[in-house]
């Protein structure tokens, strides 16, 4: 019985392994969520065959149509949404062009399987479907292991926290970089008021002053946190350079790995940060504040851009493997 159990669940155990295995040695890997999905994926497999109910695994695949079709919906909705809420803009109709993008996919390749095609078509096609398949499965392991990131215990003795900033409206931070502030504060009163705040935001073109002033005078004025535990990194324009411009100010003024941090950022950006901590080495665990609902989706599909651009190996292999056998066969015809 034993051995039938660990027969039927070895895929999901492999993966159950490595995912525990790497999240202990460090959490903040893109890996982990690809293998955090393939454990829940052949767990519910293992599942349906243990209780003989292979109805669980046809129902995950009935569900890949209808929740194809559910997710175009909400996206197109989402954009409508957004676009009244926040007005027109390019990074604000994202979520439509996800949603055209798939519509195409799903229309388009099986008309060529329909209607008589050129080899060359029915070869593109084949690519956007394999390319097309892993870009799915690495958009749903990151949504889910970004959530699930997000919610697991992260110890609270830091002796930094580091607000990144996200944009003012004219000398005042924006709502959504006051719900960072707002979230920072909240971590250092949870912590006995010990820790430093670095505020890190340079002054965009289109502004008034560096964000990281206003950020600040925000904490200072309206939060009461003293002047002195709070400070300023003000050359930053990008999530890279609020990190290693926040790391060189805790490097000098601890030594470089003998202090904890935390990054605070809004919610959908939480991974990717503390992925880019990662690779400067620095400790930090990524905290994220609350956004708005409506906001999340093309939010969270910009950072799934940035990711998949900071990955892009396993799409330059896809495209080998389909270039390969796909060029000797339109070559030898």
């Amino acid at each position: 019985m034993l051995l039938t159990l660990l027969s039927i669940y070895f895929p999901a155990l492999v993966f159950g392994f490595l995912f525990v295995k790497n999240y202990i040695k460090e959490p903040r890997q893109f890996r982990n969520s690809l293998y955090f999905l393939l454990l829940c994926l052949f767990g519910l497999w293992g599942l349906s065959v243990q209780l003989d109910t292979p109805w669980l695994v046809l129902l995950a695949f009935a569900a890949i149509p209808f929740g194809t079709v559910a997710f175009v919906v909400f996206l197109l909705a989402n954009a409508f949404v957004m676009v009244r809420r926040e007005g027109l803009s390019l990074s604000h109709l994202l979520p439509a062009f996800l949603a055209v993008g798939i519509i195409a996919a799903c229309v388009g390749v099986p008309l060529l399987m329909l209607v008589p095609a050129p080899g060359v078509v029915v070869a593109l096609a084949l690519l956007v479907v394999m390319e097309g398949s892993y870009l799915a499965f690495t958009f749903t392991a990151l949504l889910l292991y970004s959530w699930l990131y997000r919610r697991l215990p992260k110890r609270r003795d830091y002796d930094y926290i580091v607000v990144h900033g996200a944009g003012l409206s004219g000398t005042k931070p924006t709502p959504l970089l006051a719900g960072r502030l707002d979230k920072g504060v909240e971590l250092w009163e949870a912590d006995g008021k010990r820790a430093v705040i670095i505020v890190s935001g340079g002054q965009g073109p289109d502004e008034e002053i560096p964000e990281s002033t206003a950020m600040k005078a925000y904490l200072v004025n309206e939060r009461g946190v003293p002047a002195d535990a709070v400070i300023e990194e003000d050359r930053s324009t990008t999530t890279m350079e609020n990190l290693r411009n926040s790391k060189a100010i805790m490097d000098a003024r601890s030594g470089a790995g003998a202090y904890r941090s935390a990054v605070v950022t809004s919610d959908f950006h939480v991974f990717r940060t503390a992925e880019y901590a990662h690779k400067i080495g620095l400790v930090a665990d990524g905290v994220g504040s609350k956004t708005a609902r409506y906001f999340r989706p093309s939010a969270f599909i910009r950072e799934f851009a940035a990711v998949t651009k900071a990955h892009l190996w396993p799409i330059i292999l896809i495209f080998v493997l389909w270039l390969v056998p796909s060029g000797c066969s339109l070559l030898a015809r």
